[in-house]
């Protein structure tokens, strides 16, 4: 059974105009991350390049560009620090397929499929190391600290996430707090470093920032529902890569909440148990839609966009406001 959930793109809802607007900069990072990544070790440079040059929208140091623009940042920092907002979200999907035993990463194979896991959590490491490298190299002590802070929040996000893992009894509150600092901090600290660099007042650092988190929560919930809900080919992964690695989603949550004893057995067996048989995934699906569990987290996907879209609301209309709009709507309304 294959559940589609119709995630048609309103109009602007694309990140064309984001892309065209930072691209210069964009050459500029892409350039950096390719030295970076270099070195006399041949496997590191392998394997980085492996995950770096395979297809990813790049939206992390877009974002880091964009906002350093509409901060009116005149500097070249902002050129090192999307790099290393790249490089660190690079380590950690390193390090999440080695936890999560991944197969398939972009429509690839996982580097440590390829190279084993060592490989793999080293390289992240390597990164992590050059990211922070860069960092220093600017000299900026709080577009510094605003990273580094991330770097520690989002290890914590992950531990979290461990511990939630084939956890049924996980709520709500306990999911989102997972996903704020899995995911959500990189978005936030990537749109709070242009601005600090920029050296913007607290009121200006807290609205970008505030944009960044919201709009992560919200790609991360899309994710979530895409899990259930998308096209593999457009994925990147396997439908119900979620469900077989025994991770629980919000889909899972709002479903296990609203459902019948019975219900929650079935879970409990699958995710709880990790005992998956044949058809289970479908079942899965089945109640998902039964209980609205998909809708409603792309429904919660649009709420933390709104929010995120009037984080900006004092800031001036320009063309770099319009296309981070546009990349919210476009984060909302995804179908890859």
């Amino acid at each position: 059974m294959a559940v589609i959930v119709p995630f048609e793109s309103p109009q602007g809802a694309s990140l064309a105009r984001l892309a065209d607007l930072v691209a210069p900069d964009m050459e500029r990072v892409n350039t950096t991350i390719l030295a970076r990544t270099g070195s006399d070790v041949a496997m590191i440079p392998e394997v980085a390049n492996h995950l770096i040059s395979s297809g990813g929208k790049r939206l992390r140091p877009m974002l880091t560009l964009a906002m350093a623009k509409l901060a009116g940042y005149t500097g070249d920092g902002h050129i090192k620090f999307a790099a290393a907002v790249e490089f660190m979200h690079t380590a950690t999907l390193l390090h999440d397929d080695v936890v999560d035993e991944s197969d398939m990463r972009r429509g690839k194979l996982a580097a440590r499929m390829l190279w084993g896991n060592e490989a793999s959590v080293l390289v992240g490491d390597f990164l992590l190391g050059q990211a922070f490298k860069m960092m220093v190299e600017v000299g900026n002590l709080h577009a510094l600290d605003i990273l580094s802070t991330a770097a520690a929040v989002i290890a914590e996000g992950e531990v979290m996430q461990l511990g939630a893992a084939k956890n049924t009894a996980t709520n709500e509150d306990e999911y989102m707090a997972v996903i704020r600092a899995k995911t959500a901090e990189l978005f936030a600290a990537a749109c709070e470093v242009g601005p600090a660099l920029a050296v913007k007042d607290k009121a200006e650092l807290a609205a970008c920032r505030s944009f960044g988190m919201n709009l992560g929560i919200a790609f991360q919930l899309v994710d979530d529902a895409l899990d259930y809900g998308g096209k593999s080919a457009k994925l990147g992964k396997n439908v119900g890569d979620d469900f077989r690695e025994g991770k629980i989603t919000l889909p899972v949550v709002l479903s296990f909440r609203r459902g019948t004893e019975k219900e929650r057995t079935f879970w409990n067996r699958t995710l709880g148990s990790g005992e998956v048989r044949d058809g289970d995934l479908d079942e899965a699906m089945t109640l998902m839609v039964k209980h609205h569990a998909i809708e409603d987290t792309v429904g919660r996907a649009r709420h933390y966009g709104a929010i995120a879209t009037d984080a900006l609301a004092l800031v001036p209309s320009s063309p770099i406001k319009t296309a981070l709009e546009e990349a919210v709507a476009f984060c909302i309304a995804r179908a890859h």
